[in-house]
Parts: structure tokens; C-alpha cells; sequence
């Protein structure tokens, strides 16, 4: 293990293409109930099926691989509103995303309060974090946020 202010070089130097990085560390996590109110009349409906989701997270620099995410989550039918839902994991991830909050919010981060450029920001955030995220995806994010207001004010 090497000490404070021992150089250890990176083994992804170099790396032009993003299949070439390190396999990425695999996490299960689970939001399997048999049972979840319903969003729209509230009615308690049972679980009709599982899915699953993929989401990248903050990676581990120590062991020098990304980080992602194997999110198991119920879906269940409202038998009143005959409408389908699945458990709420907006506060890991917004509905669609890749990338989990942790990684939007760090990129915004480092855009929108240290003043780096996108794709500083990108290497910046495999580099620290072990996660590949794409500058035009940051420049998204930043868009998104209203970030590119707050930085030419």
C-alpha cells in the first residue's frame, strides 16, 4: 500500500476507448415489496412483476474499477385506476438516467462552482471517481441544472 505522496501511476493512461477501461464492480440492491400504495388513488396494490435497472455510481479509486449498480425493483398494478407503477427510486436516480445523483451532482459540481471546462470535468471524474461519464452528457446535466446561467452572471 503506498504511502501519502508515493506516485502510483494509472493503469488506464491511455485508454482512448471507453471499452478498453476496467470492468466495472458489480452492486446489488433490491426495492422488492409485495406491496405499495398506489400513486394516484393510494389504494394498496400487490406486485405483479420484478425489473431490473442499471446505474452507474462513484467508483472505488482504491481498487481502480467503476462502480455500478444492478437495482432490483417491484412493479405493481393499481386494480382501481387499471394503471402500472413501479417503486419510486427517483431519490437514487432521475427516471431515465444512467448515472445515479451522486455522479450528476459531482459533475454539476465541478462545472458549475470550480469553473472546469466539460471535458476536464469528464476526465476529472474518472480520474477522482472511477466513473466514465461523456463531456456532452455533463454539458446536459449543466444545461439542465441552469448552471450556464449562474456561471455568466
Amino acid at each position: 500500500m503506498p504511502g501519502p505522496g508515493d506516485y502510483r501511476p494509472d493503469p488506464t493512461e491511455g485508454i482512448d476507448n471507453a471499452h478498453d477501461l476496467p470492468t466495472p464492480h458489480r452492486k446489488q440492491r433490491q426495492r422488492n415489496r409485495q406491496f405499495a400504495p398506489c400513486p394516484h388513488c393510494g389504494r394498496r396494490c400487490s406486485r405483479r412483476r420484478t425489473a431490473t435497472r442499471l446505474l452507474r455510481d462513484i467508483g472505488n479509486h482504491e481498487t481502480g474499477r467503476p462502480v455500478e449498480i444492478d437495482f432490483l425493483f417491484s412493479v405493481h398494478r393499481c386494480p382501481d385506476c387499471q394503471k402500472y407503477f413501479s417503486i419510486d427510486l427517483s431519490d437514487v436516480a432521475d427516471p431515465g438516467s444512467l448515472y445515479t445523483k451522486r455522479v450528476v451532482d459531482t459533475a454539476v459540481r465541478y462545472v458549475v462552482e470550480d469553473g472546469s471546462p466539460y471535458r476536464d470535468a469528464s476526465w476529472r471524474l474518472w480520474r477522482d471517481h472511477r466513473v466514465f461519464v461523456p463531456f456532452a452528457t455533463i454539458q446536459n446535466w449543466v444545461e439542465a441544472a441552469g448552471g450556464k446561467n449562474r456561471l455568466a452572471n
